[in-house]
């Protein structure tokens, strides 16, 4: 109780003081920036956005859609945490064969990662595909 009061004490003399020590404001004269200063400042500002972060960003989205478009039957690949193998790849879709066998059907847009097929790879079936 006594420390509550104590701080509540400062405080008020905290506001107090400072209004009778308050001295009148002397206005600040009006800085002369240019509109060209203005224009240089964003123009800096935008190329720093291309640079750090559209650029990099835009470069790693054709990557992945050149990857994506270069799928074929076999290859690992990751769709939204689910990783199986390619069974067939259609214009918008891919069948994505899991490994208990089950098949699902993802959008391109929705594989995160591809691991193209190794000539060595044993880890795909060379069973012919039941229709």
């Amino acid at each position: 109780m006594f420390n509550c009061l104590t701080r509540l004490s400062a405080l008020v003399f905290c506001l107090f003081s400072t209004c009778l020590f308050a001295q009148e404001e002397v206005p600040m004269p009006p800085r002369d920036q240019g509109l060209w200063q203005t224009v240089v400042m964003i123009g800096i500002a935008l190329l720093f956005f291309y640079v750090i972060l559209w650029r990099p960003e835009q470069k790693r989205r054709k990557e992945m859609e050149n990857s994506r478009d270069s799928m074929k039957k076999g290859d690992r690949v990751t769709a939204m945490g689910i990783v199986g193998t390619v069974s067939k790849v259609q214009e918008h879709t891919v069948i994505l064969k899991m490994v208990d066998g089950s098949k699902i059907e993802f959008l391109k847009a929705a594989i995160t990662e591809v691991n193209p097929l190794i000539d060595g790879d044993t880890t795909v079936e060379t069973q012919p595909e039941k229709a």
